[in-house]
């Protein structure tokens, strides 16, 4: 029953962590780069509501999607199956774009910096590495 509980808990970390990515990513694809057309279009306040939301929300759910999802793998014993490696490390790269997501909306805040336009396809890669991941899960193959 415990796992059960876990797993959930798991699942919805996970469902906020994620949606709060996306939402990151839409709004850096969809505002300017430079802070003079922020402050003159009106998307400052929302970039701030933004990186607030990342910060207090997102970012804790994928520490909370860590430490839950780590604990299943210990309770099942799957740290020696290669499917829970494959999906550690699509897992390590979520992280690290969410890391670059975070970045990328505080030099959007804090300068004129213009950031990158690969933001473009932050999206796409995000829902891609999700897909992945949860074929991983469900199908673990390699077992």
């Amino acid at each position: 029953m415990a796992y059960l509980w876990l797993k959930a808990a798991h699942l919805t970390a996970l469902m906020i962590w994620i949606g709060g990515m996306l939402a990151v990513a839409l709004v850096l694809r969809a505002t300017s780069p430079r802070r003079e057309e922020l402050r003159a279009s009106g998307a400052l306040p929302l970039l701030g509501t933004v990186r607030r939301w990342d910060h207090y929300v997102t970012s804790p759910a994928m520490l909370l999607a860590w430490a839950l999802g780590l604990t299943l793998a210990f309770q099942g014993g799957w740290f020696g199956q290669p499917w829970l490696w494959a999906k550690l490390i699509l897992a390590l790269l979520l992280a690290a774009v969410h890391g670059r997501l975070a970045g990328g909306l505080r030099k959007r805040l804090r300068d004129d910096i213009p950031v990158v336009a690969t933001w473009r396809h932050a999206p796409g890669a995000i829902l891609a590495l999700v897909a992945a991941i949860v074929a991983l899960v469900v199908v673990k193959p390699f077992a």
